[in-house]
């Protein structure tokens, strides 16, 4: 007779899933033991959140459902922001709690509580199995509920002796992977906008996380190159085409160009693939898009259809099915001459861009995050997975570097928690041993995740760790500086030596102060067989990101 142990670990090898990300508890240590036996690569973390982290990490890199595990009450509470990050980017996951046993529930035992209340709309489907013999079954639906439509967590609390308890009577195990089925585009919907496409002077694309999701790269590109219109890309369509192309003008991010800002204002006709219409497209409104533009949606969910922006056409349908549809529409047509419209985009493009390069020639002292980043453009390979965190000197990447291949671009996610980057930054190193991941980060996001330094070394991932360290919160102290004064409460932190604490754990790292020293300390880290993390001295200096923000207000004396 097989424990619910045993039942968990088959469904999951019945799953098609190799990983379970985790950090042990006593709840655990049943089902780690058989884990292990049967032959999962266990990658365990330091805080449960981060464990999440990694699992959502390794869903939105391989495109598969992951699996995260962790123990109860307080365990399952810390896992909680890594579930919501999952869940509000769209990511694919198998969110399990151990849990107390089920034998003295509601009485006060050890670590005993309502588990499932805590995950609330943190996930699509969340369940405590009856008995040993369910476990089968709600692993199974857990995870068709994650993958089906628009991609989410399926959670599941199992009491500790659930696992251990033996049974003969059991759901049957799944019969296999989980399949996808994609959902074709109406005609009638394809030929309207086409039609729109045709009447349209000023059109722009802007792709998001479906178009990731679906695999759409070369359809997304097939259909710009025959409707020839500027494409720009945003969360995890960043490199899906690459930045490099003509047609592609990167981020579809105002607060980050205002190249990127004056097209989408200017344009007329807005196909949105794959992306919700929300805070980072301004809910659709005037602060971002005119009001007589007109808007063409494709979303996997019916229900963000139109949400925020009336459409004229909406499509509850894979982007993938739906660029190929309106690709075969165009195939041998000659499209409308928008050569002025794309060199207009490309003109203002490259007028922001010599503004943001002669801050770049300004000297600093400390150095200002540019320096960095000029250099480190040359530098960086195509082939490296960039996972940008949170802060001022972040955001100057994320407008510097261009994303130039698919899946190589992570970032926090749409509930945009710090910190999160570091641990998907070593899932990227776990999943491509080939390449280095580097993850980019401000000193206040690092502090949240650490001790996962530790699971770097520990798991021999020679990633690269780049801290612009300017002492503080800088959004905030920026933000605070611009609407009240001078004067910023809790914004400021020590110019710790995070090189130094790197070693601290047994990896290796760099100080760098001047720009002299930027190439230097970035080939040590290439060439490093260790975690490497290079301690950028920078100047605390509002972003693009920050800039927008504080538009047009005056700053208090």
């Amino acid at each position: 007779m097989p424990s619910g142990a045993e039942l968990f670990s088959q469904s999951l090898q019945k799953l098609d899933v190799s990983h379970v990300f985790t950090l042990v508890g006593d709840h655990l240590n049943e089902v780690l033991q058989v884990l292990d036996r049967d032959g999962f690569t266990i990658v365990d973390t330091r805080h449960e959140s981060a464990a999440v982290h990694m699992a959502d990490g390794y869903a939105r890199l391989t495109g598969k459902p992951a699996v995260s595990l962790v123990t109860g009450s307080p365990g399952h509470t810390n896992s909680i922001t890594g579930l919501a990050t999952a869940q509000a980017t769209g990511v694919p996951l198998l969110a399990v709690s151990g849990m107390s046993t089920s034998k003295v529930r509601h009485r006060n035992a050890f670590q005993d509580m309502d588990q499932l209340s805590y995950v609330g709309e943190g996930a699509k489907y969340s369940a405590v199995p009856a008995d040993p013999g369910q476990i089968p079954f709600h692993v199974r639906k857990a995870l068709q509920q994650a993958v089906t439509g628009r991609p989410g967590v399926g959670h599941l609390s199992i009491p500790v002796d659930q696992f251990t308890t033996r049974v003969d009577d059991f759901s049957p195990l799944p019969s296999g992977p989980i399949q996808i089925h994609r959902s074709r585009p109406e005609a009638m919907d394809v030929a309207r906008t086409i039609d729109l496409l045709d009447r349209a002077e000023r059109p722009v694309v802007i792709a998001g996380g479906g178009a990731w999701w679906s695999g759409c790269s070369e359809a997304l590109q097939t259909f710009i190159e025959r409707a020839q219109t500027p494409l720009f890309t945003v969360t995890l369509a960043r490199g899906v085409v690459s930045d490099e192309h003509p047609l592609c003008f990167g981020y579809a991010d105002a607060t980050l160009s205002r190249g990127a800002e004056s097209a989408l204002k200017q344009a007329d006709l807005v196909l949105v693939v794959g992306k919700r219409i929300d805070y980072r497209l301004r809910l659709g409104g005037a602060q971002l898009f005119s009001p007589d533009a007109k808007f063409v949606q494709i979303d996997l969910d019916p229900g963000e259809l139109g949400l925020n922006r009336p459409l004229e056409v909406g499509m509850p349908v894979d982007a993938k099915a739906a660029l190929e549809d309106l690709a075969a529409a165009l195939e041998g047509r000659t499209p409308p001459d928008r050569s002025s419209w794309i060199g207009e985009i490309r003109r203002g493009m490259e007028e922001y861009a010599a503004e943001v390069e002669r801050r770049a020639d300004q000297p600093s002292e400390p150095m200002h995050p540019l320096h960095f980043y000029r250099e480190f453009r040359k530098w960086v390979s195509p082939d490296s997975t960039l996972c940008f965190d949170g802060g001022d000197f972040v955001h100057w990447g994320r407008y510097y570097i261009p994303a130039r291949k698919p899946g190589h671009w992570m970032r926090l996610g749409a509930l945009a928690g710090l910190g999160v980057a570091f641990p998907i930054s070593l899932t990227a190193q776990l999943l491509r041993p080939q390449h280095k991941s580097i993850l980019v980060t401000g000193d206040g996001s690092l502090g949240f995740y650490l001790a996962e330094m530790d699971t770097a070394v520990r798991f021999n991932l020679p990633l690269i760790l780049i801290v612009g360290n300017d002492g503080g919160w800088g959004i905030e102290r920026e933000l605070q500086a611009g609407n009240y004064g001078p004067k910023t409460v809790a914004c400021e932190l020590r110019r710790t030596r995070y090189d130094l604490v790197m070693k601290g754990f047994g990896g290796d790292g760099a100080y760098v102060e001047t720009p002299d020293q930027i190439r230097p300390a970035l080939d040590r880290a290439m060439q490093s067989d260790k975690p490497f993390l290079i301690n950028v001295e920078i100047k605390g200096s509002g972003s693009p990101f920050t800039e927008y923000q504080l538009r047009g207000k005056k700053k208090p004396q």
